[in-house]
């Protein structure tokens, strides 16, 4: 199956893909903040990470991070945590991202992540779209989305 669009509502990029695998062992990596970069279809996560092994409520974990040729770090704080179905942070400038883990069936979960911008000024909401971020965004869920499947895959 392959990337399929949902509507999450305004401000909001959200996709989802079927993957071949139990959503405990999803979420494991999803969960982990030294594995991002491996699901990272965008190229912007980079695998220097400070924080701790797995995510709860309210824990903070730095990343260094590489956009338009310029390395920077940042420190996100979890905003929501389920055990097995859900975590979400908050970037510092106020965007989130979200992933939603479902099992189908014991060995397929849909997985959706979600780029959530609701929160952000009409300022910073425009600068997104003024710097084509939400389009990477888009690309960069789907490209993330692929690879995440695929590694099941190979498994």
């Amino acid at each position: 199956m392959s990337v399929a669009i949902v509507d999450a509502g305004p401000k909001k990029i959200s996709r989802s893909i079927e993957v071949a695998a139990p959503a405990h062992d999803i979420f494991e990596i999803i969960a982990d903040p030294r594995r991002h970069c491996e699901l990272d279809g965008s190229g912007t996560v980079k695998d220097n990470v400070s924080g701790p092994e797995r995510l709860t409520k309210d824990a903070k974990f730095s990343t260094k991070m590489k956009q338009y040729g310029f390395p920077y770090k940042i420190t996100s704080v979890v905003t929501d945590f389920e055990d097995d179905t859900v975590v979400e942070w908050q970037h510092p400038l106020g965007h989130r991202w979200r992933w939603e883990v479902k099992p189908l069936t014991g060995d397929t979960t849909l997985v959706t992540e979600t780029f959530d911008f609701t929160r952000l000024s009409g300022a910073k909401a425009g600068g997104l779209k003024w710097f084509g971020s939400l389009k990477q965004n888009a690309s960069g869920i789907e490209s993330t989305l692929t690879k995440l499947q695929a590694k099941f895959a190979a498994s």
